[in-house]
């Protein structure tokens, strides 16, 4: 559970430092001395997507610089990325961390999972994507409503997924961090009383003006790239549409594409809109069991974005099993731990294994892959479903436990 920091700022201890600097150097290593990996790592369907892929990034570069429409050549959807990147030199915002253990741990979690160091080697523009959704929950977890905008905008801009972070934003930028039910505990207002937890709408209203200020700001950045083009209507039609429609089935870890390739075209439109209103049948219920602890909220709506999106990659899933790593202590009894880290491993290990088999070798087909890609998702469903059980679980019993003090006081 993450709890509120009193106001003194606290040292870190020397071994995160150290752990986080070996995680960059080790990268560094990787880098220097293992060029043709990266190759490999660049190419491999987990890794990079029709949205993260960096040669679509460099081709839509090449063709801005040759007076060209961005979305002329094959890889045409890298228009976000590009106009993050130079937001983001511009605007030279820093991500702060404060000082919680738990943070710590989700800190090395993310920079030693080899998910992460895979997509940094992959030369990804996942991680991009995930620093805008990290900046906007740090912003909202500090009240930083500005940085909150910000983040929420670009992270939206990026990959339209993190829309549905609203929700979670909104209700940490009202009421704070993750706390136990309101309705059974008080927070602390004097050392000889207490108060109820109010709901800052001040806060809220400053957020959706700002966000609002963010949105204008990109939008007329990207009307001024583009006027010699086509214009905003294409860029939406080539990032948002191209990310809706699933107009490229390339083979990935997700199950949109074998479906999409199968399915009859008189059904496509039909399932398009079951697949994606999905994620917004979830939001709802999520937002109403859950709404005492956004932060957690959050990691559940990445997660589900990652299972359920047009094109996944391992970056989605570097990011939601990064920020796992801040509920250490209120997923304690989580069970199946080492069934779902043996899942994960094997079926990430097997995807490459059938890929080379089906595409390379001959020896295999589609269904090889596919079936990797199926038995990830179900994986990943698992831990959805029973880290949301085992929350759920240790609220209960900080209920009892609440319970059973206030009937020895009385």
């Amino acid at each position: 559970m993450i709890e509120e920091s009193s106001g003194k700022t606290t040292k870190k201890h020397p071994w995160f430092w150290s752990s986080a600097v070996a995680s960059m150097v080790l990268r560094l290593v990787l880098i220097v001395y293992f060029p043709n990996t990266l190759l490999n790592f660049s190419s491999r369907p987990e890794v990079s997507t029709p949205i993260t892929s960096l040669r679509r990034l460099a081709e839509g570069y090449w063709l801005k610089q040759s007076s060209m429409s961005l979305y002329a050549g094959l890889y045409f959807d890298v228009q976000c990325t590009m106009d993050l990147l130079f937001y983001y030199r511009s605007l030279g915002l820093s991500l702060m961390i404060e000082n919680f253990p738990a943070g710590d741990i989700a800190a090395l979690v993310y920079l030693w999972n080899p998910l992460t160091i895979i997509t940094c080697l992959g030369y990804s523009t996942s991680p991009i994507e995930n620093l805008m959704i990290v900046l906007s929950l740090y912003g909202a977890c500090r009240r930083l409503v500005r940085l909150a905008a910000f983040g929420w905008v670009m992270a939206s801009h990026l990959s339209l997924y993190p829309v549905i972070l609203i929700i979670p934003l909104v209700l940490l930028i009202g009421s704070g961090l993750d706390t136990p039910p309101r309705k059974l505990f008080l927070q602390p207002k004097h050392s000889d009383g207490y108060k109820k937890t109010s709901f800052s709408w001040r806060r809220v209203v400053l957020f959706f003006l700002w966000a609002s200020a963010w949105a204008l700001y990109v939008l007329l950045l990207c009307g001024i790239s583009l006027k010699e083009y086509s214009g905003l209507g294409e860029m939406f039609k080539r990032t948002y549409g191209f990310i809706l429609s699933v107009e490229d089935l390339s083979p990935n870890i997700g199950v949109l594409w074998y479906f999409f390739a199968e399915v009859f075209d008189f059904f496509r439109d039909f399932f398009l809109i079951v697949f994606h209103i999905n994620i917004l049948f979830m939001v709802l219920p999520l937002a109403i069991r859950l709404h005492h602890r956004p932060c957690f909220l959050a990691f559940v709506y990445i997660a589900i974005s990652s299972i359920l999106k047009s094109y996944p990659s391992v970056g989605d899933s570097a990011l939601y099993l990064g920020l796992l790593g801040l509920f250490v202590n209120a997923l304690a009894d989580m069970q199946f731990s080492f069934f779902l880290f043996s899942g994960y491993l094997g079926t990430l290990l097997l995807s490459p294994v059938m890929n080379n088999l089906w595409i390379w070798r001959g020896t295999g087909n589609a269904n090889f892959y596919f079936a990797t890609a199926m038995a990830y998702a179900c994986f990943q469903i698992i831990l959805v479903v029973e880290s949301v059980s085992s929350m759920l679980n240790h609220d209960r019993a900080l209920k009892k436990g609440a319970t059973t003090v206030a009937k020895k006081v009385q």
